[in-house]
């Protein structure tokens, strides 16, 4: 009962059915950066957003885009393309004007090169840029098998696509980008495993966890391979990826010791992507995980 303004009680209007009794959108948040992934239902088709009249159901359809593997396969072209140019041409620019890039700037080069990558494709093609990556994606199962050979041939050809580009622009300094070992066999195919396994962890925890803040992705993995290439640049010159090494080995003919760039970041990679996947924390402890789709580094 509510009262007049002259103070005769007056009866309430009767609630109409279905009427929320509290604010239909209060505290609502749909920043990705904020809202809480774990207590909203994911459709895996649109926006996990929740409404008074239809719970758990979406409210505004909002279709992922589906992207074509040709698409895709061309992204992971350029994007190879433009890390390989840019991680190869600073040793070689380094070799040219005797250290003016210094080791903090071949890794810097390296790592603005994988970070600006991953802005631009990685809601493309995913931004792999290394067979590493993606044989150890595959192997967890956070990537279709189907994919892997289209994604490699971009990968390789985009390498020697760039290597042959630097090569007819910097002739005859091009030996500078190529990665050969300064140490023993043992020491380089364990440094390169060490450090392409603190990658994938961390590509791992980025690309494929949903508490983890899926819109730094590309300063984190920048930052590993910046980090790695400081620690081993030196010593095995900080590959981490097939395809860095490939490329500029085929255009310089030079492969001496080719084969611990191809093993040991494959091997690195898949430890590096299990680990973090055996460690991760579950959407809900002692409950099934909700299916959810494999993103990448796609949002």
């Amino acid at each position: 009962m509510a009262e007049s303004e002259t103070g005769t009680p007056t009866a309430s209007a009767p609630a109409t059915p279905g009427t929320p009794g509290a604010p239909l959108f209060t505290g609502l948040r749909v920043d990705s950066l904020s809202y809480d992934r774990k207590s909203m239902p994911r459709c895996n088709k649109c926006l996990p957003l929740d409404s008074w009249a239809s719970p758990n159901q979406c409210f505004t359809d909002f279709p992922r885009p589906d992207v074509s593997l040709t698409r895709k396969i061309g992204a992971e072209f350029v994007g190879t393309f433009i890390l390989i140019f840019g991680a190869t041409a600073a040793p070689i620019v380094n070799q040219k004007y005797n250290g003016a890039e210094t080791l903090i700037g071949n890794a810097a080069c390296a790592g603005l090169a994988v970070m600006i990558v991953i802005l631009s494709t990685g809601h493309i093609s995913g931004a792999h840029l290394n067979p590493s990556l993606t044989i150890a994606f595959a192997a967890l199962r956070h990537f279709p098998w189907v994919q892997v050979p289209a994604y490699i041939a971009a990968q390789v050809s985009a390498s020697i696509c760039a290597s042959f580009a630097l090569k007819g622009i910097f002739h005859p300094f091009l030996s500078g980008g190529v990665t050969v070992p300064s140490v023993s066999t043992a020491q380089a195919f364990f440094i390169e495993l060490v450090i392409s396994f603190n990658l994938l962890f961390v590509v791992t925890a980025v690309a494929t966890d949903t508490r983890a803040v899926g819109e730094l992705a590309g300063i984190a993995v920048g930052a590993t391979v910046m980090l790695n290439i400081l620690v081993a640049g030196p010593s095995s010159g900080g590959s981490m990826n097939p395809v860095r090494t490939l490329g500029p080995a085929i255009a310089a003919g030079n492969y001496k010791q080719i084969w611990i760039y191809l093993v040991a970041p494959t091997v690195g990679a898949i430890a590096g992507a299990a680990v973090y996947t055996a460690v991760k924390l579950k959407d809900d402890e002692g409950n099934a995980e909700t299916p959810r789709q494999r993103r990448s580094f796609r949002r």
